[in-house]
């Protein structure tokens, strides 16, 4: 058991030595200290002997409880003139204070006052050692080990550390991976569901402000309804509110106990009381999820075309005139949702006529089109397939917010309580966390 530098100083009969307990090895000094025996006979007294007899007024139990007391007082920092004596840390302690308790109060107490003792040091360790753990995990960056791609697009994935070995995925550019071996100026690496070999020099290690720069540090909601404060301070208005789990990007994380955050009325502030703090960053692609996604983006694209074809023969029969660029469902999306701007924005709701939120206005949206959606911009950056050029019809999701995309660099959403529902340009306005498709 790890106590670094601590020092548990005892003795007994007529022995006496300084052990100092580090990782799994003990060590001695040649320093003398004073005996266990003195340490507890004041210790012990008051408490009941083997035969169960109160000498004076003291309550049971306090014998143990003063004992480990004045072990932890003794001990020190100092952990000069090491030299090792085994790996048998708790049997010697045990011993030594077995015969120095056996001396003040029989051997027949001697063994229920060690078993107490010992467990109390135990306990003992393990929250030192624990503490330890945590404060070195504090104290290390999330963004430590991480590498970052450096490419035009790609880099291929290898499963051998040469160009002849087989691809098993994709680490695009700015894609993170963690780094567990080095080999003839290969890096064998770990991203996402693929682990494989990339050149080295395709990949920047030890870079914490660029591994900054790719991710997304970010917020998670874990309360019923959270506010987000115009100030670090619970007096400070009410910015907006957010629901259990939404997911929002963080701005900044230097004000104790707060966290600065982005949602559409602006950055306002969170108590950290209520968040799970995390960070994301993209990570490679391995083949098979690359074959599925382009499967279904193909799917997608046929059934498009074949819509947009149907649509294009009715309208030459007199009928509804061809739509915009784009799938001729999206642009059916697009449009529908266009009749709802003017209403108003309620925080919660799903009603097109009577007020919804952003996200319940994107779900109502759809649902008039038979998809099923989540409530929740968050859940809906993994909705449908994700996609780089905006099309009508398009989900547009930011931090904490999400709209659809109209066409001519403008999306319609609900935005805050003091907007409603409005279309808003450009679509870039706010940082674009994902866009994704459903027709």
């Amino acid at each position: 058991m790890n106590m670094n530098r601590k020092t548990l100083k005892m003795a007994a009969c007529c022995m006496a030595a300084t052990v100092v307990l580090s990782g799994s090895t003990v060590y001695a000094t040649e320093a003398p200290v004073a005996g266990v025996s003195n340490i507890t006979a004041s210790a012990l007294q008051g408490t009941t002997d083997s035969a169960g007899t109160q000498e004076g007024t003291a309550q049971p139990g306090n014998g143990t409880a003063g004992i480990t007391q004045q072990i932890t007082s003794s001990m020190t920092t100092d952990e000069s003139s090491l030299e090792p004596i085994g790996d048998t840390a708790s049997a010697g302690i045990s011993q030594q204070i077995t015969s120095s308790i056996a001396e003040d109060t029989g051997s027949a107490g001697s063994s229920f006052m060690v078993a107490g003792i010992t467990q109390q040091i135990a306990d003992s360790m393990f929250n030192a050692e624990q503490e330890v753990a945590k404060e070195q995990a504090e104290k290390k960056s999330v963004y430590e080990d991480i590498a970052i791609a450096q490419v035009d697009n790609y880099v291929n994935v290898r499963d051998a550390a040469t160009e002849e070995g087989e691809v098993v995925g994709k680490l695009y550019n700015n894609s993170a991976a963690t780094v567990e071996a080095e080999e003839n100026g290969w890096y064998k690496i770990t991203s996402g569901n693929v682990t494989g070999y990339v050149k080295s020099e395709f990949v920047v290690c030890g870079d914490e402000e660029l591994a900054k720069q790719v991710s997304r540090r970010v917020a998670t909601v874990d309360t019923e309804t959270l506010f987000v404060r115009t100030e670090p301070t619970t007096e400070s208005d009410v910015l907006g509110m957010v629901p259990d789990q939404e997911q929002l990007t963080v701005t900044d994380e230097s004000v104790d106990g707060w966290t600065k955050v982005a949602i559409e009325e602006g950055d306002g502030y969170v108590s950290n009381d209520y968040i799970k703090m995390s960070t994301e960053f993209v990570t490679a692609e391995s083949k098979a999820e690359e074959e599925a996604r382009l499967a279904k983006e193909e799917a997608e694209r046929k059934a498009a075309e074949e819509a947009a074809r149907a649509k294009a023969k009715k309208s030459s029969k007199g009928g509804v005139p061809a739509s915009a660029p784009g799938s001729s469902s999206g642009n059916a999306v697009a449009n529908y949702a266009c009749q709802f701007v003017g209403n108003p924005y309620v925080y919660g709701g799903t009603s097109l006529t009577n007020g919804a939120d952003c996200s319940g206005f994107v779900m109502s949206v759809y649902a008039a089109f038979g998809v099923g959606l989540p409530h929740s911009s968050s859940a809906m950056q993994g909705v449908g397939y994700g996609v780089s050029d905006m099309q009508p019809g398009d989900i547009i999701c930011y931090s904490g917010h999400v709209g659809i995309y109209i066409g001519n660099n403008t999306i319609v959403h609900a935005s805050t309580p003091e907007g409603g529902i409005k279309y808003t340009s450009p679509v870039n306005y706010r940082p674009i966390i994902a866009i994704r498709r459903i027709f």
